[in-house]
């Protein structure tokens, strides 16, 4: 088992040696699954992962290297990943794109989708999605919550992932999936929108990628004209497909993750959030707006 000895800051530092990029600020931008770092000087993203997760981490990349040769605008990586057995990380970078303060439209998401599900099979081996796997492991090692909520959850996610393997076909087929698309992880390139963030890419139900962003017209106010936007940008309106009501309860347990892991690491705005959603997924409030992203 690997020990972490150093900070994921001081991981970045020395990844950023390792490729030969010029010393300089290392500023975080995000504490959330994965820790994130801007270099100004560079205009570069450096992310940084357990080393465990080396593997999935090096198949996505040459995931992203495809998706480039192909003319998706996906978000652009940089150098190769760093391995750091001594400190216990993998450290990616990647271009950074300054964003202005709107953001993309949900439609260009939808558009994106789109042509992503009509890409050839990749030739990068893809695990199939396993569906609130990382949740179940988050709740094994959660100092923060309280037994009650753990054998809540835990007996939540059995239903959920059982009502999951038991969808009937997919209307859309299965194929590569992003895992994690939601607006949030667009991304503005001058006029160009790219997608970010490909750490869950998988093979699955492609209406996978659209529940997340419908699930954002209960839990985020999106409203029905962005929605119905998003799904007339993609050529398809999953919503009179029953199976998509799992998909979105699914993705409301799933987004738990981050928060409980923020909330053990002493974050009280995640642990406030947490409380507000656990609190209305225990009294069967499918459609209450919830805080933070």
């Amino acid at each position: 088992m690997t020990t972490m000895r150093t900070s994921p800051h001081t991981a970045v530092h020395d990844a950023r040696r390792q490729l030969g990029l010029p010393t300089g600020e290392v500023i975080p931008l995000r504490n959330h699954a994965t820790d994130v770092y801007l270099l100004p000087d560079q205009h570069i993203v450096a992310r940084v992962r357990p080393l465990a997760r080396a593997d999935e981490t090096i198949q996505t990349w040459a995931l992203l290297r495809w998706l480039h040769d192909h003319g998706f605008p996906a978000a652009q990586p940089v150098g190769e990943p760093v391995q750091e057995p001594e400190s216990g990380y993998i450290v990616t970078f990647w271009v950074h794109y300054p964003q202005p303060p709107a953001p993309p439209p949900a439609s260009a998401l939808g558009a994106l989708l789109r042509e992503l599900h009509a890409l050839p099979d990749p030739p990068v081996k893809l695990p199939d999605y396993q569906p609130l796997v990382n949740l179940t492991d988050t709740l094994a090692r959660s100092t923060t919550l309280t037994e009650s909520r753990r054998r809540w959850l835990a007996a939540a996610a059995e239903e959920t992932v059982h009502a999951y393997r038991s969808l009937g076909p997919s209307p859309l087929g299965h194929g590569l999936i992003h895992g994690d698309a939601y607006p949030g992880n667009t991304l503005w390139d001058d006029g160009l929108v790219r997608l970010g963030d490909w750490d869950e890419a998988a093979t699955g139900p492609r209406e996978l990628d659209l529940a997340n962003t419908i699930q954002g017209a209960h839990r985020f106010g999106r409203s029905e004209q962005e929605i119905n936007a998003f799904t007339r940008a993609y050529s398809h309106d999953p919503r009179t497909w029953p199976g998509l009501q799992i998909l979105i309860g699914m993705r409301d347990l799933h987004t738990l993750g981050s928060f409980i892991r923020r909330a053990d690491r002493g974050d009280t705005q995640a642990a406030l959030e947490l409380d507000h959603r656990l609190h209305t997924l225990q009294t069967g409030r499918r459609t209450v707006r919830w805080g933070i992203h």
